[in-house]
């Protein structure tokens, strides 16, 4: 049973949107782990990684990655260690800092991230498929007032 079916009528409308809404976003997640496992034997973590080094050619310094994926940093050694040893990410000496070392996709292993981002867009678009192009702008409208009210409410309680 998911959280959704989880929920009755007597529970407030809202509780039962949040519900499915988490309901939609593990479903979508669990259809993109089992994808990348069959077609590129990863993991979404890996993946994860990848995409931050993506948008950092230069790379970056292992305690920013980990930061950015919101992981410890020992979750990001254990993926950088299996990344390094099939040639798709690099460890370059930070220079002034004999300690620290920066992490880059390699030129294969940015080749292999943009085959698999390519797949990822694909099955992120087909989960939304049921829906049409004027379904889907307001719902990322409806969900975009929602965000920022959360933003708002967040930035009272600091």
């Amino acid at each position: 049973m998911d959280l959704e079916a989880r929920a009755h009528s007597e529970h407030p409308d809202e509780l039962r949107l949040w519900l499915r809404l988490l309901t939609c976003t593990q479903l979508i997640e669990k259809q993109v782990r089992n994808g990348l496992r069959e077609q590129f034997a990863t993991t979404l973590p890996r993946f994860d990684l990848m995409s931050q080094l993506e948008r950092a050619p230069d790379g970056m310094k292992m305690n920013e990655l980990s930061r950015r994926m919101m992981v410890t940093g020992g979750n990001v050694t254990g993926i950088t260690d299996q990344l390094v040893t099939e040639g798709l990410v690099e460890r370059v000496d930070v220079e002034g800092d004999r300690r620290a070392w920066r992490v880059r996709l390699t030129t294969r292993g940015r080749r292999l991230f943009n085959e698999m981002a390519q797949q990822h867009e694909a099955w992120i678009v087909d989960a939304f498929a049921g829906l049409s192009a004027k379904e889907i702008t307001q719902l990322h409208k409806l969900l975009g007032k929602v965000k920022q009210h959360s933003h708002q409410q967040l930035a009272e309680t600091v």
